[in-house]
């Protein structure tokens, strides 16, 4: 993988909205008086992750309101974000701890860290939102990708929403809880209808992330009954991208993780490729040949930015067309 990528997208200006009107810095919420979902877009949960941050701008610019229940919009990670760096995106991922893995009652209450007290102070928005759209970006160029968890309703929810193309069905993180597996989120379906998707609109600086971001939102809120066709189409123009041509789902059946800084993979891969054989190798972890379990296995998120003991370079995952 390349050590540097270049960096087009460049981060939003959201000075104007940082304060936001809920008492928490960067969140902001509108109620309609007509009952309904409470919906909730999250972004910077990562502050190199920009394409949300563009999203929610343009969110708020539009005077974008519910035409039935809530609408909750939050910039997340801001003081990561402050510290956002284009010729240096890795280095403002997070301050002091990935604030996608602090999502559990006993790292919320510890608040040890700047990220887990910041996910403190979003824990209430979270726990009462109905629906979730967490907006992510990727350490990598790659397609983009709708993470759904383990439950149904997220599957068909992603269905429903015709795009992106691959679907991924993943099981929780190892080094943590994130924000998308929270509280009724992570619940099965006999127990919770809330439902929650990670979206990863591609690699971090490329203004076609932007686009995706966008996309997700204008399906999201139409998927959950906040917009309308005529709003979205009057306060949102251009948003809307074409329905993606077909979907795949992504089974996870499991992760390769670096045992230390030397891994590298036999090809530049950049995610979705589909290995044909069982046992071909497609990288080395610490000199040991790392090879495909099984016929057909594809190849999830590949990155070796991150490597160190411990960090997951890429998953595996079985292909089934939806």
């Amino acid at each position: 993988m390349s050590a540097s990528l270049l960096f087009e997208l460049p981060a939003p200006d959201i000075a104007a909205w940082r304060a936001g009107n809920t008492g928490t810095e960067g969140v902001w919420q509108f109620e309609s008086a007509v009952p309904g979902r409470h919906v909730m877009i999250s972004a910077l949960v990562h502050g190199n992750e920009v394409c949300g941050a563009w999203a929610l701008k343009g969110l708020l610019e539009a005077g974008v309101r519910p035409r039935s229940g809530r609408l909750t919009l939050a910039f997340c990670n801001l003081e990561a974000f402050e510290r956002f760096d284009p010729a240096d995106h890795d280095a403002s991922r997070f301050v002091d701890e990935d604030l996608n893995r602090q999502w559990s009652p006993e790292r919320l209450e510890a608040a040890t860290t700047r990220e887990r007290r910041r996910a403190a102070a979003l824990q209430s928005f979270v726990a009462q939102a109905d629906w979730l759209l967490d907006l992510h970006s990727m350490h990598e160029p790659s397609a983009p990708l709708t993470l759904t968890g383990t439950q149904p309703r997220n599957l068909r929810l992603a269905q429903a929403m015709r795009s992106p193309e691959h679907v991924v069905i993943d099981a929780g993180h190892k080094d943590g809880v994130r924000m998308r597996d929270f509280g009724r989120f992570g619940m099965p379906d006999a127990q919770s209808d809330a439902h929650a998707l990670l979206v990863e609109c591609g690699f971090h600086g490329d203004p076609a992330s932007r686009t995706v971001a966008q996309d997700q939102c204008a399906r999201f809120l139409r998927a959950a009954g906040t917009l309308d066709d005529a709003a979205i189409a009057q306060q949102l123009p251009g948003w809307l991208q074409p329905d993606a041509p077909r979907q795949w789902a992504l089974d996870v059946t499991g992760p390769v993780v670096a045992r230390s800084e030397d891994f590298r993979f036999a090809q530049p891969f950049t995610g979705l490729e589909v290995i044909e054989r069982a046992g071909t190798v497609i990288g080395w972890n610490d000199g040991e040949p790392v090879t495909t379990p099984y016929d057909d296995c594809v190849l999830v998120m590949p990155s070796t930015r991150q490597a160190k003991p411990g960090v997951t370079v890429v998953r595996y995952a079985r292909r089934r067309l939806l």
